[in-house]
C-alpha cells in the first residue's frame, strides 16, 4: 500500500504540537498575569470618591491618629467609615468655606450620608476582624500600606489569599508591639532576630495550622 502521507509530515505535526503547547503556555501566563494585576485585585488603583479625602495631610501633616476617624477597629470586626459629624468636628471651624467640602456640608446640613466608595473591600466569602488582628500586633500599615504618604487613597496590597496566607505562615516577620500598631513610621530592632518570635509567644498568637487553616478565613 502507498504511503498516504508525505514524509514531511513528520516535520510539520512535530512543529504543530510545539506550537500547540507553546500556545497554551503564553494563555496561561496571560491568564495569570491578568488575575494578579491591579484591574483585578485593584491594587495601586485609585477610585473616585465624594470628596477626595487626603490621608497625606490628616494623616501625615496633621498627625491624626488613625483611631479618630475609625473608632471601632480596635473592638469591632469592621474599621468604621466615619459619619460627617467627625468631619465637621474640625470643618466647622476651619476651611468652612473651603467648594471641595461643599459636599460634607451638605451631608451634615441634609443629615444624609456621604456614600464613600471602599478601597479595601474583601469578598463576601472572607472572614476578616481587624480587632483580631491589632489586638496581636499588626500594624495598620502592613496591610494598607503608608497611608500618611496617600494624597488619594489606594489599595497597597492585592489582598489575594497568597498574600494572606504569606503574613498567617510568618506571622513573627511582621507582628509589632500592640502599642506601635498605629504608628506609621515603627520600625523594627535590626539587632534583635528572635523579636518577633517573643512577640508570638507573649501575644498567645496561634500556630500555623490553625492560622491556615481553610475555617479560619472562610467561615
Amino acid at each position: 500500500m502507498s504511503q498516504v502521507f508525505h514524509r514531511s509530515t513528520n516535520i510539520w505535526s512535530k512543529v504543530s504540537i510545539v506550537l500547540g503547547l507553546a500556545f497554551v503556555t503564553f494563555l496561561a501566563w496571560i491568564v495569570v498575569s491578568l488575575s494578579w494585576s491591579g484591574y483585578v485585585t485593584g491594587q495601586s488603583v485609585t477610585v473616585d470618591q465624594p470628596v477626595q479625602f487626603s490621608h497625606a495631610h490628616h494623616v501625615g501633616s496633621m498627625g491624626i491618629d488613625c483611631r479618630y476617624c475609625h473608632t471601632t477597629v480596635e473592638e469591632s470586626p469592621f474599621a468604621n467609615i466615619p459619619p460627617t459629624k467627625t468631619c465637621m468636628n474640625c470643618h466647622s471651624q476651619i476651611w468652612t468655606s473651603a467648594p471641595i467640602l461643599e459636599p460634607v456640608r451638605a451631608s451634615f446640613r441634609d443629615n444624609t450620608p456621604l456614600r464613600w466608595t471602599r478601597v479595601h473591600d474583601l469578598p463576601d466569602f472572607v472572614y476578616f476582624n481587624h480587632s483580631i488582628h491589632v489586638a496581636k500586633g499588626v500594624g495598620c500599615v502592613t496591610c494598607h500600606g503608608r497611608v500618611d504618604r496617600m494624597p488619594l487613597m489606594l489599595q497597597e496590597n492585592s489582598l489575594q489569599m497568597s498574600w494572606c496566607l504569606n503574613c498567617h505562615r510568618n506571622p513573627d516577620q511582621y507582628i509589632r508591639p500592640r502599642d506601635q500598631v498605629f504608628s506609621m513610621t515603627y520600625e523594627r530592632p535590626a539587632n534583635d532576630p528572635d523579636f518577633g518570635k517573643r512577640l508570638v509567644t507573649e501575644y498567645k498568637i496561634a500556630d500555623v495550622k490553625q492560622l491556615t487553616s481553610c475555617s479560619t478565613c472562610h467561615r
